[in-house]
């Protein structure tokens, strides 16, 4: 039954729609339809700007690490990665934003910070040297995934690589269109790194 409850709780949190409600409160502008449509940090960077991109992508790392963190506030008898799951499923389909939200970037890395910190910090070292090379925030995504599940297999941590695979997934097929238009060579590249 902890499972369910936690499961839920998580859930609710990573359905906040961060974006969603800064464009509204902060611009009276709904950032879903501009850009990208995204609800992400990487939409509201580029629709609303840099502070605003900042605060969304702060607030959806934070969804990660609450709802991964609750259980064990209430030193509930449940692994925290696996509630962790269900905040980023949230994030991706929030039932506060007709279930369409962000590609689970800074939520999973919430989870892991939640869990792991240094792999946290690995995972942005990882995401900014990509960017910096690539100019990609979406390839940069992925390739950070991808970096986490093989520094969870080096850590060697079950539990871990279980659920990075996982997130990791979720990452890359939520960039499915990102990966289509960098073959095209029509993603957009950041121009402020």
């Amino acid at each position: 039954m902890s499972y369910v409850l936690f499961a839920i709780i998580a859930y609710i949190v990573g359905s906040i729609p961060s974006g969603l409600i800064v464009g509204k409160l902060g611009y009276n502008i709904d950032i879903r339809e501009h850009g990208s449509g995204n609800l992400g940090g990487t939409n509201t960077f580029r629709v609303l700007g840099k502070k605003a991109g900042l605060i969304v992508t702060i607030s959806d790392i934070l969804k990660g690490t609450i709802a991964a963190r609750i259980p064990w506030i209430f030193a509930a008898d449940v692994n925290i990665l696996i509630i962790g799951i269900f905040a980023v499923i949230g994030h991706m389909y929030p039932i506060f934003a007709k279930f369409k939200g962000g590609k689970a970037v800074a939520t999973s890395g919430g989870v892991i910070l939640a869990v792991e910190p240094i792999l946290f910090g690995v995972m942005l070292l990882t995401f900014f040297i990509m960017l910096k090379i690539s100019k990609y925030v979406s390839l940069s995504s992925m390739v950070t995934g991808i970096v986490t599940v093989i520094m969870s297999i080096i850590l060697g941590h079950i539990g871990l690589i279980i659920v990075t695979s996982i997130l990791t997934a979720f990452v890359i097929y939520r960039h499915r269109s990102n990966i289509k238009r960098i073959m095209d060579k029509t993603e957009p590249k950041i121009k402020w790194m």
